[in-house]
Formats: C-alpha cells, structure tokens, sequence
C-alpha cells in the first residue's frame, strides 16, 4: 500500500571540496549519479566501512548519491545534546526538508518527487558516524564529549541517502510529493485462516 505524504525543501546544499560538509545554494540539478560536482557523485563507489561484505575498495553500486535530513531531526538532535543548534551542512547533507519529522524511517523505496519532475528513490537510514560529530564539537569547544554523543543521539534520526531516479531541477522551497511504501505483513501459516 503506498501512502502519499507531503513535505517541503528548506535548504539544498553541496559539498564540492574534499572536505564533506556542505555550502548552501539556491538551486541543485540532480542527475544519475547524484549531484554533478558533489563529492558523493558517481554512479559506483568504493566500498568502505559502511560495506564490510566487501573487501575495502571494490567497485559497488553507490547508493549515497543524495542525502537528505529534517529539520525536525535536526532540532531533536540538538536538543538530545545539549546544543541551540545543528545545521544541515555540518551534516554533509544535500537537502534539508520540513513537514516529515520521522524522516528517518521512511520506508526503502520510498519516492521524493519535486515540481520539475525530478525524483530521488530512498535507500534507507543514514547511520551517524563521528565526522559529523567531530564537526559540531568544533562549534561547541566548551561542550565536551559532542562527537560521541553525536552518534548515540543521532541513531533513528541522522536522514536518509537516496540514489537519483529522475533528473531534474530543485529549487530551495520546493514542495515535495512523498510516496511512502508500507508493505502488507503477511502472517505465519500458522495463523492463516
């Protein structure tokens, strides 16, 4: 069954150096592999930490193309810590959305479709890591241990990645049209009737 749901673009972002946190911009062209220029851009990888089926730096399918997070999340996170504020960019997000405070548990397969047509198909749970905690204890000095505590409080709550199903056009303050897929749970023979 698939649920439409809706949510709106409250800021898009790049990270076009080696470093991963993200710049704002007014506008992104998504394209197969992601966002031309990002460092996450490619339509395959190297697998790395996150992969560890695979032997560290074989050639996989890149299923990190986007990475989106709420605002809502953002300011849960934030509050869980102890800190006025965490911003999308110290994330390495891409797109920060409003209007889906659990976007975290967005179902895989989920579809963001924006005006231009263009469609990002969800891949899952972006697992915290230190680096993005790493950053925001370098805006809180005076708050010690914020790097670990970063990836304790942001479990259930960091966003999600999504790989690129349409490209397309997206401009800061776009709405957006989510369908979200719930499959059906089917019951174990034994309490089929």
């Amino acid at each position: 069954m698939w649920k439409r749901l809706a949510a709106a673009t409250e800021g898009l972002y790049i990270a076009d150096t080696t470093n991963f946190v993200t710049k704002q911009m007014d506008e992104l062209h998504f394209d197969y592999g992601g966002i031309p220029g990002d460092l996450h851009f490619e339509l395959t990888k190297r697998a790395g930490a996150r992969e560890p089926m695979y032997k560290r730096g074989t050639e996989i399918f890149n299923r990190r193309q986007i990475s989106i997070v709420s605002a809502e999340e953002c300011a849960e996170i934030a509050g869980k810590m102890g800190v006025p504020d965490i911003f999308p960019e110290w994330l390495g997000a891409n797109v920060e959305i409003s209007g889906l405070p659990e976007l975290t548990s967005l179902h895989e397969g989920s579809r963001l479709i924006f005006p231009s047509g263009a469609a990002l198909l969800c891949e899952g749970e972006n697992h915290p890591c230190i680096q993005p905690g790493e950053v925001i204890q370098s805006y809180y000095p005076d708050k010690p241990k914020l790097a670990s505590a970063f990836v304790r409080h942001a479990m259930g709550r960091r966003g999600i990645v999504c790989v690129v199903e349409r490209p397309g056009a997206v401009f800061a303050g776009d709405s957006i049209e989510v369908h979200s897929y719930n499959p059906i749970k089917i019951k174990p023979k034994a309490e089929r009737v």
